[in-house]
Order: C-alpha cells, then sequence, then structure tokens
C-alpha cells in the first residue's frame, strides 16, 4: 500500500455544518404554554405599572374624577334633585350609582391608550418578541382593573365624607364593587376594540364620549328613571349602567330589587366579553 493512500485513509473527515434551527415566533397562544403565558403577563403588567410610576400624571383621571363628580353633583345639585331637599339622602342614592360610572370613564382610556403604543411603536417591539399576543392585552386588561379599584375607592372615602352610610352592610358593599369590576372589565374589551380600530387618539375619545354620555346621562346613575319621559325611561329600562346602578344601591344600601338587576348585569357583562374579546384579540393579531 502506497504512502498517498495511507494518508488519504488517514486524514480526518471535516464535520458536516449542521443548520441552526430557530425557533418558530409563536404567533398563536396555542403554541405557549399555560405558565409561558402567565410570566408573560406577569411581566407585562409590570411592565405597564412602571410606566405609570415615570408617568404619574396618568393616575390623575383616577384620584381627581371621583373627587371632583362626587362634590359637583353633592353640593351643586344634591340640594336641588334630592326630595325636599334632602342632600344626604341624595348622597346615599348618587354614590352606588356612580361605582357604575367610574367603570365606564376608566375604561375609556384604554382605548387610547393601546392607540398610542401603536402610534410610538412600542407594539413593533412586541411583534418580535416570542409571547402570545393576547397576553399584551389581558396584562392591560388587569392594570386598568387595578386602576378601576382605586378609582372606587376614592370615589367610597370621599362619599363618606359627605355623608354616605352603608348602615352596616359591608358585604353589599363588596358585592358592589366586585359586580362593578365585572362589568368594567367587559368595558375594556369594547374600548379595547375602538383604540385598534380608530386611528387616532383624539378619534377615540371623541367616539368613546359620544357613546359614554348618552348611557351615563340616560341611566338611574343621578336619578330616578320615573321622572324621565316616557320613551327615555323606556331606553333606560334595557341600560346596562341603569342595571349595574340599581344593582349596587340593593346590595350597598338594600333599596329595591336585587336579583333581576344583579342577573342582568351579570349577563350584560358575559355577553360583552364574549362578543369583544375575540374580536380585540383577532385585531390586534393583524395589526402586530
Amino acid at each position: 500500500m502506497s504512502t498517498e493512500t495511507v494518508q488519504t485513509q488517514t486524514e480526518p473527515k471535516e464535520p458536516v455544518p449542521v443548520p441552526r434551527q430557530t425557533p418558530p415566533s409563536p404567533t398563536d397562544d396555542g403554541r405557549i404554554g399555560l405558565r409561558a403565558n402567565l410570566r408573560h403577563i406577569g411581566a407585562l403588567v409590570r411592565r405597564n405599572a412602571l410606566q405609570i410610576k415615570q408617568d404619574p400624571e396618568s393616575m390623575m383621571d383616577v384620584l381627581l374624577m371621583p373627587i371632583i363628580f362626587t362634590l359637583l353633583f353633592v353640593y351643586v345639585f344634591g340640594g336641588a334633585i334630592g326630595a325636599g331637599g334632602d342632600r344626604d339622602g341624595y348622597t346615599n342614592y348618587l354614590v352606588p350609582g356612580m361605582m357604575a360610572m367610574m367603570s365606564m370613564n376608566i375604561a375609556m382610556a384604554v382605548g387610547t391608550g393601546i392607540n398610542e403604543d401603536f402610534r410610538k411603536g412600542v407594539m413593533d417591539r412586541f411583534r418580535s418578541m416570542p409571547i402570545a399576543r393576547s397576553s399584551v392585552l389581558l396584562a392591560k386588561i388587569m392594570v386598568e382593573i387595578a386602576r378601576m379599584l382605586i378609582s372606587i375607592v376614592v370615589l367610597l372615602v370621599v362619599g363618606f365624607l359627605v355623608g354616605f352610610d352603608v348602615e352596616g352592610r359591608w358585604l353589599g358593599l363588596l358585592g358592589g364593587i366586585g359586580l362593578t369590576v365585572l362589568f368594567g372589565a367587559s368595558l375594556l374589551w369594547i374600548f379595547m376594540l375602538l383604540g385598534l380600530t380608530v386611528r387616532t387618539a383624539q378619534a377615540v375619545q371623541g367616539v368613546s364620549f359620544l357613546v359614554l354620555m348618552p348611557l351615563q346621562f340616560g341611566s338611574s346613575i343621578f336619578v330616578p328613571t320615573e321622572t324621565m319621559p316616557g320613551w327615555l325611561e323606556s331606553f333606560t329600562d334595557v341600560n346596562p349602567l341603569t342595571q349595574l346602578a340599581d344593582a349596587s344601591r340593593g346590595l350597598v344600601l338594600g333599596q329595591g330589587a336585587v336579583g333581576s338587576p344583579v342577573l342582568w348585569t351579570i349577563v350584560w357583562s358575559v355577553g360583552l366579553t364574549i362578543v369583544t374579546a375575540p374580536l380585540a384579540i383577532s385585531k390586534f393579531r393583524k395589526k402586530v
């Protein structure tokens, strides 16, 4: 055997390069486990909380709006609206209804917030990250629910200072708060869908106010619906804010029926969530 042949047989073979396989970007929740999804939501909740810490002015609506509206309606309109000038009686009527108002006002802010995130390019970063697209929206829901709870607490503190009295019905008060948060969470999906659909944050605010004002003032939040014209009273009977306000008064003060308003509030909350949550998530996935 020649030397050339031996060298050919003993030369080490060069390793064949194996192409590096990169995992596909998880654009669908089905590719991400529950534990990883919860970690993503937790991280995004911390991110949103840090944004609020860096921009405390974003909490002004949560802290100031319940104070301003409570004092305005109690001391400016309470004497005139309250039967026989009974301001304390009107305060007890107003505060449970205003919990419904706070849930809607706070929910409105999420639409402008998500619209601004797209405009500033924040969502472009999420596009390149291996996270479930729905976790971005769920984190926003959790943060806004926390803001909603803070707003309700501020409302109740101011209400107690100006004469609101639950007469020992603390469990009923907790039930009213829980029902308000449930309904507010369903509204968050609506305003997120609006923020994902409309082009600018200003347009989101304009459309939101067009929806918000008739629903709030065409309800039993501020006055009993029996004082309204027949055609308007018919609208208030199907207004979900009327159902929520009446349910809160029934739970907190023991005034009026409880079962029917509570049931209709739950039906409205579940129905709105079932309809709008998939639409919002689908719209979000298309945009990112």
